[in-house]
């Protein structure tokens, strides 16, 4: 009998867990959610042009510990695309927006590349509604202009052209082993780049890649030194995005981080190294106190 691979499809992963997969209005923004587990609240937030299929490999793992909320940001996934720009402020009012919604008072944040920003942002400027926080890969924190660059031209390309092998070649960008890229996560992300709106919809996302924009949410000392809630970066050693010289930035600037560092990793150790990324948070988040 030939062996099952260890992953077959999205879907197959939440196959014996109990989870609910619904849209809910946040301040007129329908808004795509899965909620799977019990304990604590731990919401994830996924990256640029994505959508909360990103962490299907890990809800059923965190749902273990935590009471897990996944959602698509407005303006991405199957959420609604109002045309406006999506800027740092716009992407984390939608999130305690969602927190309202739901009931959540307080809860672990955890966000990958934009989400990350978007967590970190949250945690600076409303304070008192998280608990932990995790950034996962939160990217160019240096504000590289050739950085910046890369990701606009390569995410517009995809949604311009949403053929498999434009989609294909940015979902493999955040691979490190690229052979784990699935014909199923490329042809969700092609769905996503053809519903009517998305065009629009990407470049107003993308305003975060113009430096005159970004420049009034970027990385910076001044906002990052507000956090109070105890973080962890989890970065990797081949993240695209930015290296390790850049999580030492925020080492410096957070009042209380730590550093992880997942190896033979690229922008997504929660997909290629599932089990270190679970064992990574469940070691942080469901701490009693703080270590000495």
């Amino acid at each position: 009998m030939t062996e099952l691979p260890e992953h077959i499809s999205i879907w197959a992963e939440l196959a014996d867990v109990d989870h609910e997969l619904r849209h809910v209005d946040v301040n007129g923004v329908r808004t795509r959610v899965l909620r799977a587990g019990a304990g604590p609240d731990l919401i994830l937030l996924h990256g640029t042009g994505g959508h909360l299929e990103a962490y299907a490999r890990d809800i059923a793992g965190l749902a273990e510990n935590f009471r897990v909320t996944a959602y698509d940001m407005v303006g991405h996934g199957w959420s609604d695309l109002p045309d406006l720009p999506y800027t740092i402020d716009v992407l984390s009012a939608h999130l305690v927006g969602l927190m309202d919604t739901l009931g959540i008072e307080t809860a672990h944040l955890s966000g990958e590349s934009l989400g990350g920003w978007v967590v970190a942002w949250t945690a600076a400027h409303d304070p008192g509604r998280v608990a932990r926080l995790v950034l996962n890969t939160p990217g160019n924190i240096a504000n590289k202009p050739a950085v910046m660059t890369r990701m606009k031209e390569s995410t517009l390309a995809a949604v311009l052209d949403p053929s498999d092998e434009t989609v294909r070649r940015r979902v493999e960008f955040l691979f490190h082993h690229k052979e784990m890229v699935t014909d199923e996560l490329v042809n969700l992300r092609r769905a996503v780049y053809s519903r009517p709106g998305f065009v629009r919809a990407i470049e107003n996302t993308l305003v975060l890649q113009d430096p005159e924009v970004r420049k009034d949410f970027a990385w910076d000392r001044d906002w990052v030194g507000k956090i109070a809630a105890p973080t962890l970066l989890l970065w990797t050693d081949h993240d695209p995005t930015g290296g390790l010289d850049e999580a030492a930035m925020l080492l410096d600037w957070l009042p209380d981080a730590r550093l992880h560092v997942i190896e033979d990793a690229g922008h997504w150790p929660q997909w290629e190294k599932r089990e270190e990324y679970l064992r990574a948070h469940r070691d942080f988040l469901l701490l009693e106190k703080d270590p000495a």
